[in-house]
């Protein structure tokens, strides 16, 4: 049977046993209550505005690419990472880059970092290419501490977010919130509307919201480990 995505069994919120979870989850519902709705809008809009927008290319040439993993159904990658793939690959013959790609094993066989080198090598990647595979990540913010400890001193100069469009906002905040100077690349030339990427689009601007919200009262009631999990 074929493995399908769940954000809840798959994505950051499979951290719900965690009372720092917990505690960010409720100050952060307190607060869209008390706002009437209007903060969750605000990153709705926020989500959409900067999804829709996202150019397909990064400022700089020589911009270290980072391409951001997707869960393999089996072994085989879906039509969202395929499109990460390739514009990965179209930025490279553009202008030949560093590459660092991430994604762990979210079930058996090949990591979904390894994968995306595997499609790379059958597009004509050459073999001295400069490209890194972090594979020890479960999710966006494993991905990007463990792309800052394998970029080292490289960290401090800008980054290319590689991603589909959907999941930029939340690549781009946990960047940020690292202290990843970052730009974002789309994967996908223009959002494809239906009420399947309203979900992910309403499912990321919660996560977002959760983040930036729980960060910020971190921060103001000095709770430093709730901190330390987001920078």
């Amino acid at each position: 049977m074929t493995s399908t995505y769940s954000p809840f069994r798959d994505g950051p919120w499979r951290h719900l046993g965690d009372r720092d979870v917990w505690h960010s989850l409720g100050v952060s519902a307190a607060a869209v209550l008390l706002s009437g709705g209007l903060l969750w809008l605000y990153f709705f809009l926020r989500t959409v505005i900067l999804a829709s927008r996202a150019p397909l290319r990064p400022p700089d040439e020589d911009t270290t690419v980072l391409l951001f993993g997707k869960r393999l159904a089996g072994e085989r990658i879906d039509a969202d990472y395929a499109a990460r793939i390739e514009r990965a690959w179209a930025l490279y013959r553009e202008h030949p880059r560093a590459l660092l790609l991430l994604g762990g094993r979210t079930g058996a066989g090949l990591s979904e970092a390894a994968a995306a080198l595997h499609c790379l090598r059958e597009c004509g990647l050459p073999a001295d290419a400069d490209v890194r595979c972090e594979d020890a990540s479960t999710d966006t913010l494993e991905n990007l501490r463990n792309a800052r400890e394998l970029l080292g001193e490289a960290s401090t100069a800008r980054v290319a977010l590689v991603s589909s469009r959907y999941h930029l906002p939340r690549c781009l905040l946990l960047a940020e919130s690292l202290g990843l100077r970052a730009d974002v690349v789309a994967a996908e030339p223009r959002l494809r509307w239906n009420a399947g990427l309203l979900v992910r689009l309403a499912l990321e601007a919660s996560y977002c919201l959760w983040l930036d919200v729980g960060r910020r009262w971190a921060r103001l009631i000095g709770h430093s480990r709730m901190v330390g999990r987001v920078t």
